[in-house]
């Protein structure tokens, strides 16, 4: 008899090397990043810089918080590098977990084994969603422990809506990655819808900063759903949280359903 979430413990077995690697990274940028808010934010040299830009360079940035210290975490971290981090990570486990094992030809033999596909496929979300809800977790300890030290002035509770939020809009690039792998079988594929909805939802917001008749593009942009309303400043917009987690629930139902459908060992 087939054990209870086998396939989600293979996926947590075998890949933990990876997210110690991944947690690793998280942990260099914050050390690198957060500690240098005293020396070159807290007495208002970030902010003469940012005001010597031109002010669409920085509303396209997202650098018109970052003299606070709130705004310069989000700046740095939850609006870019770690965005960035994180949606590599998400995109390539979505689409390695259903086109990356068929093409390698172990998706033919778990199903050969009576793996069921729609388990195969939610439990192959779950795990991706686990190990970006790992990241986030990991990244926002760390935030609020170098809080107080880096003189960032964040309220705690914003630590949470920014983790939620930046866990929310990675696994969206994840979970499309993971459902076009599923309908076409090809892990390259799976990689570019992936990556085309993070950069597309980041240009769109990029444009919708500096053309005011281009707002309209913040309704297509993942990245405007989690930070037209900064988390760490502001607090958590719930519409927008809404919008990304609704987006993952679609794209991850859809994987298992397509899988289910398509023949994928004729």
């Amino acid at each position: 008899m087939r054990r209870p979430l086998a396939t989600l413990r293979r996926e947590h077995r075998e890949t933990w090397r990876s997210l110690l690697g991944w947690t690793i990274g998280v942990a260099g940028v914050l050390f690198m990043y957060l500690p240098l808010f005293p020396s070159i934010g807290g007495g208002g040299q970030m902010q003469q810089i940012v005001d010597s830009l031109p002010a669409e360079l920085v509303k396209t940035l997202g650098y018109d918080l970052i003299g606070t210290g709130a705004g310069y975490a989000q700046s740095t971290f939850y609006g870019l590098i770690g965005f960035l981090l994180l949606t590599i990570a998400a995109i390539g486990w979505g689409a390695e977990a259903i086109a990356g094992t068929e093409e390698s030809g172990r998706l033919e033999l778990d199903l050969a084994h009576g793996i069921g596909r729609v388990p195969y496929a939610l439990e192959m979300a779950v795990a991706m969603l686990i190990r970006l809800a790992w990241l986030g977790a990991f990244a926002g300890v760390l935030v609020l422990a170098l809080n107080e030290s880096a003189s960032l002035g964040i309220e705690p509770s914003r630590i949470l809506d920014a983790t939620i939020a930046l866990v929310g809009v990675t696994m969206l690039s994840g979970a499309l990655a993971l459902f076009v792998g599923a309908l076409t079988g090809r892990r390259s594929r799976g990689v570019a819808a992936g990556a085309g909805i993070a950069v597309a939802g980041y240009a769109f917001n990029a444009i919708a900063n500096q053309v005011e008749d281009a707002e309209w593009l913040r309704l297509l942009s993942p990245y405007s759903w989690a930070y037209h309303r900064p988390p760490l400043t502001e607090g958590l917009d719930p519409a927008g949280c809404a919008a990304l987690w609704a987006g993952v629930a679609v794209l991850v139902t859809g994987s298992a359903w397509v899988l289910h459908r398509r023949d994928v060992v004729g």
